[in-house]
């Protein structure tokens, strides 16, 4: 790898260009990203620090494979009607009062995406929310928002639940015990504090809204089914493929190849019309991340992703408690602003090796964990499920821009950060970091 000033430069202004095109939305997203994607390419192949075979590895086909394979397990669910089943049920619990349901809708999110990644979640449940708007004549801007960003919280809580989670657990031996016994806590209190701010950010929509229940009583969930013979199919479908992502480290498969075969083994039963199954693929999403890869490769292939890395390793000098402030902090941003599967990558070997050297780099490990896993509901390209939630609204003619999500997101992750920041220097202090 070449790494100087030029190459640095040069990719830094293309991430920046690319990103601020994006947030423009004068383009659309996956063109600017492809754009984005091919001046790397050339750019760095000229320079000599970029090539073709740089940027398939710098794609993270694992995660590709997951988004297409659960976008055709839950576009073949969607004809068979359960989400407007599950819609008419929720619905019916929160008696049609919009907060009940945005209370109960984010503590589901959140509970499942503490054992199955948030992507898988939100995927799930963009179409039960859908359903529900339509329902109770509601706005789904609000619910979509306030999903993906507990989502992206509750994933912090587990070592499955965020991709990054996986690679800190890898690279510092940590168990699945060691993320409950560590993260799990600050995740509840973070989460209370979230799905608070969040209420209260929406209180004019939650608590002044009309809503359409009048028959709510009358409606029977089991009316919206349209196919039940399908449905039992693809629950069974289901269940074995969420059993599979429970399974998939000691079975030795990749959580996109588990997705790859619930999706085939839905195909293979269901035997739906090919052309229409691979209609309800958010192809535009999938193009999208092929680009911000190539992006973010070309950024950690020019040196300018480890001069950050570099930068935060020296802090540790200054004390553990200001080293991992420093890094909960620095990787919140970075996971703004970059996909935090990267940053991840380029600070593991920086920490493995402080640990090597007799550094206590413990808080480091957990500050990395809640940094880059909060940051991501700053920006709508922060986290993969926020580009989900986007490419979704935006099909269902409710697009939500990336204005709002600013004014949403920001605050959120502010107020997160700050909280597992106190809960932080509180753990270091007791001794439980």
């Amino acid at each position: 790898m070449t790494v100087g000033v030029v190459p640095v430069a040069v990719s830094t202004a293309i991430f920046v260009l690319t990103y601020a095109g994006i947030l423009n939305e004068r383009i659309h997203r996956t063109l600017v990203a492809t754009i984005g994607a091919v001046l790397m390419l050339c750019l760095g192949n000229w320079l000599g620090f970029y090539s073709l075979k740089l940027a398939v590895a710098a794609t993270d086909a694992n995660t590709i494979m997951l988004l297409f394979g659960m976008m055709v397990v839950v576009g073949l669910f969607q004809a068979t009607g359960f989400f407007e089943y599950l819609a008419v049920f929720a619905a019916k619990l929160a008696r049609g009062k919009a907060w009940l349901l945005f209370l109960y809708l984010g503590l589901t999110t959140t509970i499942v995406s503490m054992f199955l990644d948030n992507v898988t979640t939100i995927i799930l449940m963009i179409p039960v929310t859908m359903s529900l708007a339509d329902i109770l004549d509601l706005p789904m801007t609000p619910f979509l928002i306030g999903e993906v960003m507990l989502s992206n919280i509750g994933g912090v809580a587990t070592l499955i639940g965020d991709p990054p989670n996986i690679l800190i657990g890898s690279a510092a031996h940590l168990s699945f015990s060691d993320f409950i016994i560590h993260l799990t806590p600050i995740v509840i209190i973070v989460w209370i504090f979230a799905q608070g701010f969040l209420l209260l950010l929406y209180r004019r929509v939650l608590w002044h809204s009309p809503t359409i229940i009048d028959g709510l009583a009358e409606m029977d969930p089991r009316h919206a089914l349209t196919d039940p013979k399908t449905t039992r199919r693809m629950l069974a479908v289901l269940s074995g493929t969420i059993l599979l992502f429970f399974l998939h480290d000691s079975l030795g498969l990749e959580s996109g190849i588990v997705a790859l075969i619930g999706a085939s083994a839905g195909l293979l039963w269901i035997w739906p019309d090919a052309r229409q199954a691979l209609k309800k693929v958010h192809w535009d999403v999938l193009l999208f991340f092929i680009g911000l890869f190539v992006i973010v490769g070309g950024l950690e292939a020019s040196g300018a992703l480890q001069i950050v890395a570099d930068a935060i390793s020296k802090l540790t000098t200054h004390g553990i408690v200001m080293a991992s402030l420093v890094v909960l902090w620095s990787s919140a941003l970075m996971s703004a602003v970059v996909d935090n599967v990267p940053f991840t990558i380029a600070m593991l070997p920086i920490l493995a090796g402080l640990q090597a050297t007799g550094v206590p780099v413990g808080p480091l490990w957990w500050a990395l964990a809640l940094g880059v896993g909060f940051g991501g509901n700053a920006t709508p390209v922060g986290a993969t499920a926020n580009v989900i939630a986007i490419s979704a609204s935006e099909k269902a003619g409710q697009p939500i821009s990336s204005s709002t999500w600013l004014r949403k997101g920001v605050p959120t992750a502010l107020l997160a950060c700050l909280i597992a920041s106190i809960l932080d220097v509180v753990a270091i202090y007791i001794g439980l970091f």
